[in-house]
């Protein structure tokens, strides 16, 4: 909104925070406090269920059903270099036919629901769905809304469930361990 006052020569022109004040500042905040033995030893057991398990590495694929992307923030700190969790042999894949374990984030839209259905039948068996967050597990704080299906499980059976808002890395690596330790088979459909 301007201002109907016509800007003196001698009024400074207020600072706007840039890129090189933000360099020459330095982060804002610590980072937030890991045990790196403890993310080590998670993501080295999870690689070594995985090869038991599977024979081969862990193949992930991200469906966002509707989430404020804050679940999708802490999958994709999973990935950036304090994690790294591509040293464990897990990774993200671009096509549902190759991967092994679906990640649901988000109170299931009508909009998605044939989307996450369709990622769903392209996974080659076994697979696993994995309901990232308290909102594809409960349907959230949306879920008696008109655009909204309701919980993931409402549309795809749901094998493990990660609580939190949005769950930390930590418990996203150890929600892989416990589903690779689990007896149960994937894919109850």
């Amino acid at each position: 909104m301007t201002s109907d006052r016509p800007r003196s020569a001698s009024s400074p022109r207020p600072r706007r925070p840039t890129l090189f004040g933000l360099i020459r500042s330095g982060l804002p905040e610590p980072p937030p406090p890991t045990d790196d033995t403890l993310v080590r030893d998670l993501g080295l057991r999870v690689q070594e269920r995985a090869r038991q398990r599977l024979g081969r590495s862990l193949a992930l694929r991200l469906v966002d059903a509707g989430s404020c992307n804050g679940c999708e923030l802490e999958l994709h700190a999973l990935q950036n270099p304090f994690y790294d969790l591509e040293r464990f042999g897990l990774r993200f894949v671009a096509s549902p036919r190759h991967a092994d374990v679906l990640l649901v984030t988000g109170a299931v839209t009508r909009n998605m629901r044939e989307a996450l259905e369709r990622t769903y039948q392209a996974i080659p068996d076994p697979k696993w769905v994995v309901a990232v967050g308290d909102c594809p597990a409960t349907g959230g704080l949306f879920s008696q809304s008109y655009a909204c299906v309701g919980p993931a499980s409402a549309v795809v059976p749901i094998d493990l469930t990660i609580p939190g808002c949005p769950p930390r890395p930590q418990d996203l690596l150890a929600g892989l361990l416990a589903l690779l330790e689990s007896n149960g088979k994937p894919g109850r459909r």
